[in-house]
């Protein structure tokens, strides 16, 4: 895995994980990288600074994947999967119309655009959930 410090159109910075600059481009030319802040999919690579870690205080890539699934699988203990109805359900509660909650679910990027067109903050996750339904 290779991390890549990205820039959408709007000025934002954050990083990647890719397998390569190959998956890098193909993602960005699908439009499937959306900055976290804003949802804009007008993304760069940004100048980089080597990553270069203290001895002895090096984490190896497959190490840090694995704290950021654990890290994503703690804050969904607490949040309710609501399927493709995500984006629904986001209004509902940004409308004052359903009670405030913690929920992921699906939603499409036109979907996550939206959303954030009209002032509703969502996130995307770094790895895939699946549903309870499909679960062991």
């Amino acid at each position: 895995m290779i991390v890549f410090d990205l820039k959408c159109g709007q000025g934002h910075g954050f990083v990647g994980w890719f397998a390569g600059s190959e998956a890098f481009a193909d993602q960005r030319d699908k439009g499937q990288i959306p900055c976290p802040f804003c949802g804009d999919v007008k993304i760069e690579r940004a100048l980089s600074v080597p990553r270069i870690g203290a001895k002895g205080n090096r984490s190896e890539p497959a190490e840090i994947v694995q704290k950021l699934a654990g890290l994503q699988a703690q804050m969904l203990k607490d949040s309710t999967w609501v399927g493709d109805d995500f984006a629904r359900q986001a209004r509902a509660m940004a409308d004052g119309e359903a009670p405030q909650a913690t929920i992921h679910g699906q939603a499409t990027l036109g979907q996550a655009k939206e959303l954030h067109e009209e002032g509703i903050k969502v996130m995307p996750l770094p790895f895939p959930v699946v549903p309870p339904e499909q679960q062991n």
